[in-house]
């Protein structure tokens, strides 16, 4: 009887998304479901920003090895775009 092969065969050392890019991604999927609940900005949106930052922290001490300099570079960008993200949106009155 032949082996069985697996319908789905992953390539090797191929290991997904990588965690700084889920991080990145997570925190605009936070910020803009947050930024259009509701348009004034109430304990809920501070308390979840802070939980946010907390899951970064923890995020990035646990994978420190993965985080070299052109990562962080794009790290705070990240951060820095969402920033713009909050004046911007602020401004516009969503």
């Amino acid at each position: 009887m032949e082996p069985r092969r697996e319908l789905f065969t992953r390539r090797r050392r191929h290991n997904n998304t990588p965690k700084y890019v889920l991080l990145i991604i997570a925190n605009y999927v936070v910020f803009c479901t947050l930024i259009t609940l509701d348009s004034k900005l109430n304990w809920f949106f501070f308390l979840t920003i802070g939980l946010l930052a907390v899951y970064n922290y923890f995020n990035i001490r646990r994978n420190i090895e993965e985080y070299n300099r052109p990562i962080v570079i794009a790290y705070i960008i990240s951060l820095l775009g969402i920033i713009l993200l909050f004046f911007l949106a602020r401004t516009q009155g969503l």
